[in-house]
């Protein structure tokens, strides 16, 4: 094989099972994990753990779901922009029969807009089956803009990508108007098991969520995000499924809540903008069709099934991974000591990456 084409290795790892309710998915899985950060595995093996002695172990709530691409447009001034808009929304079926004769599985479900100066940025969204929809909604937004250049007055082109998407990049819009599966997952934890498994109470995880992701968080001038390391388990379960990892970008930013009730650890994790498909690019590969048929995500589904599937499971990852290292941080000296001794004494499998 050429060094053009030589494929990276990454160790994986099958961590848990956990266990996984809501309206989704009803289920006990275990996790692949591919990462260099080898403690990763035991600090979501411990999240799962825990999931396994709550009573309904992890809720995970899909909330919603669209893939976005903005578009540019100029016109020639500003009310030219803004007619051109009031004209979009008004044409709303027309779109959406544009999208139908491009794709299978594209169905355009809503139009957003933002005028600055004489430029038109327009967010199209869409829904996209169990594929994460990058080139669907490329496609059918290069359609649709094609067909608004030839029959809307006054507007020329600009780009097919106008970063009002916004792919890949940290940014504010996409928590506030959605960009691929916006999950919450909540966990509450009996208190006998704070103690025994996390070694701490709910009490100082609260205290530390709070002061650590909270105001930190705000201080560090954080952008709709408040967590401790969503991209960790972000990343190695990307890598593990195939999907594109650029996208934990967006993905990573997210909130986590704790309470302490009555001793109890009520603990969420909200991720809304999480970017991941069972189809499209990266699934060919062996490695990944065997890690999602082992997730239960090859099932014969309605389009779409198996991509919310996959995103419950991934939000539960990251849910399991984010307790156990709030849990850590409350005692000293616990995180450094767990990573010296697990990363100098670790057994790791190779996945083609």
């Amino acid at each position: 094989m050429s060094d053009t084409h030589a494929v990276a290795g990454v160790p994986m790892r099958w961590v848990g099972p956990l266990r996984i309710s809501g309206n989704v998915a009803d289920t006990e899985t275990q996790v692949p994990l591919a990462t260099y950060e080898t403690p990763l595995w035991p600090s979501v093996g411990r999240g799962a753990k825990v999931s396994l002695l709550a009573e309904r172990g992890i809720v995970a709530t899909l909330v919603d779901e669209r893939m976005t691409r903005s578009v540019l447009v100029e016109a020639r001034d500003a009310q030219t922009a803004y007619a051109a808009a009031q004209s979009i929304r008004a044409r709303m079926e027309e779109l959406r029969e544009v999208v139908r004769g491009c794709s299978r599985f594209a169905e355009l479900i809503g139009v957003r807009h933002e005028i600055t100066a004489n430029l038109l940025f327009i967010r199209f969204e869409f829904s996209t089956g169990d594929a994460s929809g990058h080139n669907m909604a490329t496609l059918a937004s290069d359609a649709l803009l094609r067909h608004l250049l030839q029959t809307v007055e006054g507007i020329s082109y600009g780009s097919i990508s106008g970063n009002y998407c916004t792919d890949k990049k940290a940014s504010a819009v996409n928590g506030i108007l959605g960009r691929g599966k916006n999950v919450v997952t909540e966990l509450l934890v009996p208190r006998q098991v704070v103690a025994d498994v996390l070694h701490t109470s709910a009490a100082r995880i609260v205290e530390l969520n709070i002061r650590k992701n909270l105001l930190g968080t705000l201080l560090a001038g954080g952008i709709r995000s408040a967590n401790a390391h969503y991209a960790n388990m972000l990343l190695g379960f990307y890598l593990a499924t195939g999907q594109d990892a650029a996208n934990i970008v967006e993905g990573s930013q997210g909130v986590t809540m704790a309470e302490d009730r009555d001793g109890d650890l009520y603990f969420s994790c909200t991720l809304p903008n999480l970017i991941v498909g069972t189809v499209g690019n990266g699934k060919g590969l062996g490695f990944v069709e065997t890690n999602l048929a082992r997730l239960g995500c090859r099932a014969e589904r309605a389009p779409g099934e198996n991509a919310r599937r996959l995103a419950v499971i991934a939000a539960a990852t990251v849910l399991c991974g984010e307790l156990s290292l709030l849990a850590a941080q409350t005692n000293p000296g616990e995180l450094m000591r767990a990573h010296v001794q697990l990363e100098r004494d670790n057994t790791t499998v190779e996945v083609g990456v």
